[in-house]
């Protein structure tokens, strides 16, 4: 089997699953954000149940409008409040203490390998770099998984995914994903688990595995996901909560597809508007005139991103004609950049700095874009009206190329500015 079979045979309580098979799986951890979890509380209530399956093994992060924006934000998440006060939840994230819930979870030890994960958004995902099966569902499944502590899968075809040869300079797991998006499509792996093998991922920071599973979604994808090694145990030990457990995939187990890509001469990539999969590399970008940037969120809202991102900012200036945001993905990595002088060099800079949040992301707050501006982002999507108005454009990139743009004013390599 490969590892994603084994994990699901195992919350099934079965020997051995195949693809396409329908199971019921006991679940580790469930989550919610102040979007998704309000519907599943309603949800919840109407079931009769007295209580939730496991106090312990419910999160719930409004992320997304928070510090809330409106007063509906705020009604959405007195919502989370009030269910996780009755429940005595204690992995309730209030405004403060709260980060970008797939930057929280894993730092917070909440999820580890082996575990199986579902959450109300679809960037759940991103905990496959822990050698986890994660996975967004609907917010009526979420509300079932409250009560039960187990949800219903189908399960998914793998596509491996091997990463040969070497990265260079500002290349990282943005641009292996964007790469791989560019190749197969948002639809390429459509409800398939993707399996991300080779020497390349070996020698990938947790950091950039986090990034390269989060957009596994992008692809269409169910899951995404990487076997735990060395690296993933320096991560896990002292932090996770719970027994986890390392699956690998054998040698001899069936992918739907298998693709290899030699990464040695690959670019820091750019996705151009409107899909993820409108990859190219950066020299072939040409002139791309821009009004804003964006450094943070779940996909590379992390300390890597921002020591990157600070490497090519220190003692420059964003372009006058730019607007700088950057939003660490947690208190903690806010800190951890306070104490390295890395929110010094972003606002000496120019750079506005936020309270961990989603926030522009998904169009919420905190940089909305106006009718033909263009924004470079290291966050996940750029679908039309993303971050803002229909008219605006999202360009994705990595942190290095982020931060450049920002101080030429237009999309630019990290070694235009070295």
């Amino acid at each position: 089997m490969t590892i994603t079979e084994k994990i699901l045979a195992a919350h099934a309580g079965k020997k051995q699953v195949e693809p396409g098979e329908l199971i019921n799986a006991r679940v580790d951890l469930v989550l919610g954000n102040d979007v998704t979890a309000p519907v599943a509380i309603r949800e919840f209530e109407k079931i009769g149940v007295e209580d939730v399956f496991d106090r312990e093994r419910i999160a719930l992060v409004p992320d997304h409008f928070t510090p809330n924006k409106d007063i509906k934000s705020a009604e959405q998440s007195k919502i989370l409040r009030e269910f996780a006060k009755k429940y005595d939840l204690p992995n309730y994230f209030e405004v403060g203490r709260l980060g970008i819930e797939h930057c929280l979870l894993p730092e917070q030890g909440l999820v580890g390998p082996g575990d199986l994960v579902i959450g109300a958004d679809s960037h759940t995902c991103t905990y496959g770099a822990l050698g986890a099966f994660s996975t967004g569902v609907g917010s009526t499944d979420l509300a079932a998984a409250m009560a039960l502590g187990e949800t219903w899968l189908k399960v998914p075809e793998s596509l491996k995914f091997e990463f040969e040869g070497e990265l260079g300079p500002w290349v990282g797991g943005k641009d292996l994903i964007l790469h791989t998006i560019g190749d197969i499509g948002v639809d390429g792996a459509l409800y398939r688990a993707m399996e991300f093998t080779g020497p390349a991922i070996e020698n990938l920071s947790m950091d950039g595995r986090f990034t390269m599973c989060n957009m596994a979604i992008e692809a269409g994808g169910k899951s995404g996901i990487i076997a735990p090694d060395r690296i993933t145990r320096e991560y896990v030990e002292g932090r996770c909560r719970w027994p986890y457990k390392f699956y690998t995939s054998d040698a001899d187990a069936k992918y739907e597809k298998v693709y290899s890509y030699d990464v040695s001469r690959l670019e820091p990539q750019v996705a151009f508007p409107h899909l993820p999969e409108n990859s190219r590399p950066i020299s072939e970008v040409g002139v791309v005139e821009i009004d804003q940037v964006v450094i943070g969120s779940c996909t590379n809202g992390r300390m890597e991103d921002l020591r990157e991102a600070a490497k090519v900012l220190k003692g420059k200036r964003v372009h006058n004609n730019v607007r700088l945001i950057i939003l660490p993905g947690t208190p903690e990595i806010y800190l951890q950049a306070m104490q390295e002088g890395l929110i010094q060099i972003f606002v000496e800079a120019g750079g506005a700095v936020s309270t961990p949040t989603c926030g522009p992301c998904l169009g919420g707050h905190m940089g909305i874009l106006a009718a033909g501006e263009r924004c470079v982002a290291t966050t996940n999507r750029n679908f039309v009206g993303r971050m803002g108005h229909p008219e605006s454009e999202v360009y994705l990139a990595n942190p290095a190329v982020a931060a450049a743009s920002a101080i030429l004013g237009r999309i630019a390599g990290p070694g235009e500015v070295e």
